[in-house]
């Protein structure tokens, strides 16, 4: 048993030491690298089931969760143009239509049609690092981005809720709490809002500029965890809760941009790269021998895209077509909520083996097949 946990630590600290060089040299982003080098590990017998690896991975989750937060700007989509909010919902309606029909007239699982629509910015996250948040196609994707989250989680939480309790007023009673949780919540906003406006020192009490016992870490991981437990109280899910709490840093103390770089550096360099190896550990190399992995994670993979894409004319006239293809794109990598969907429906045996495989696979495909396109036309347009 020491030597299995040994050999456990010893390989998750080369894996996430390792995993940038490979990325760069596969010229892959982060994130997939770790999914695939979690697989091959777990294949090699080298990390197994293990109690400590799953808590700390799920720790790595609900982090990656709570960053995704703290790039949700309330006052840029406060203050964008009635007309940008418009197309960006109209965009999210007819992506989420085109996702559901197509799911339904090639007869895939209903966890899977579910999961097709789904939105996240957390690599969206990394796109801004990249290619610098000023972009235009980079604002408009985190506006619509970020709308489609807000509207994603809420569906996850449902989803969730429904999958452990059934249709019933079980359901009702906790989606009645989590209506009554997001109204106080933003009455919690306003209020503080008006508070901080009133009392500004206020604001230098909590995050003192002198710090010299990183108080600005200690009240923003106090805030991380008391949602969540706020959420195990409610029994509702808990990535809800630290991607509001990753909200509300950024709401009030967005301009403490060492916090956003000492949170990023944690979240990145140890806990999320974790989960995500874990993600890859889950995922059995030998299922893609088995018939059907492979053809059905390509086909949700091209259906996912193609649904933004064709969502995405609606964007043209704000920005352009590259732009608004480009939207669309940055817009195809749900993979930390894909994965979460995927899990919960294999875990509550609402999802078959086959497609959970096809999902996790589908998942790597996005981020891979979507970040080459997106260089690719970026390159273009400068060479341009």
């Amino acid at each position: 048993m020491i030597h299995t946990d040994i050999s456990l630590i010893l390989t998750l600290s080369l894996l996430i030491w390792g995993s940038p060089f490979v990325s760069k040299l596969l010229r892959i982003p982060t994130p997939p690298v770790e999914i695939i080098l979690g697989s091959v590990v777990a294949f090699a017998g080298l990390v197994g089931h293990n109690q400590y690896f799953d808590i700390i991975a799920e720790v790595g989750f609900l982090y990656l969760m709570f960053l995704a937060g703290m790039e949700v700007d309330l006052k840029q989509i406060t203050r964008s143009p009635k007309a940008l909010i418009r197309r960006s919902m109209l965009f999210l309606g007819i992506m989420a239509f085109f996702s559901v029909a197509a799911g339904i007239l090639f007869h895939l699982n209903t966890i899977t049609i579910i999961s097709m629509p789904l939105i996240s910015i957390g690599i969206l996250a990394s796109l801004a690092k990249t290619y610098g948040k000023e972009q235009p196609w980079i604002r408009l994707a985190f506006i619509a981005g970020i709308l489609g989250e807000i509207i994603s989680i809420a569906i996850l939480t449902v989803f969730d809720a429904a999958s452990t309790t059934g249709v019933n007023m079980t359901l009702v009673t906790k989606v009645s709490y989590l209506a009554a949780f997001i109204t106080v919540v933003y009455l919690l906003y306003k209020l503080l809002r008006l508070l901080f406006w009133w009392m500004p020192e206020l604001k230098n009490t909590l995050m003192p500029k002198l710090d010299t016992s990183d108080q600005d870490i200690r009240l923003a991981m106090a805030l991380f965890f008391i949602l969540i437990a706020i959420m195990l109280y409610l029994k509702l899910e808990l990535a809800l809760g630290a991607f509001i709490a990753g909200v509300a840093i950024s709401a009030f103390f967005h301009h403490e941009k060492q916090l956003e770089a000492k949170i990023s550096s944690l979240g990145f360099g140890f806990l999320v790269p974790l989960f995500f190896i874990h993600v890859g550990a889950s995922f059995d190399l030998k299922s893609l021998a088995e018939e059907g992995v492979i053809t059905g994670a390509l086909l949700i993979t091209v259906l996912m895209i193609l649904s933004r894409v064709l969502a995405a004319v609606v964007l043209r006239q704000i920005s352009g077509s590259r732009d608004a293809l480009l939207v669309a794109f940055s817009l195809s990598m749900p993979l930390t909520l894909l994965v979460a969907v995927a899990t919960i429906g294999y875990e509550t045996k609402l999802l078959h083996i086959l497609s959970y495989y096809q999902l996790i696979l589908a998942s790597i495909f996005e981020v891979i097949l979507s970040m080459l396109l997106i260089k690719w036309i970026s390159g273009k347009r400068a060479a341009g």
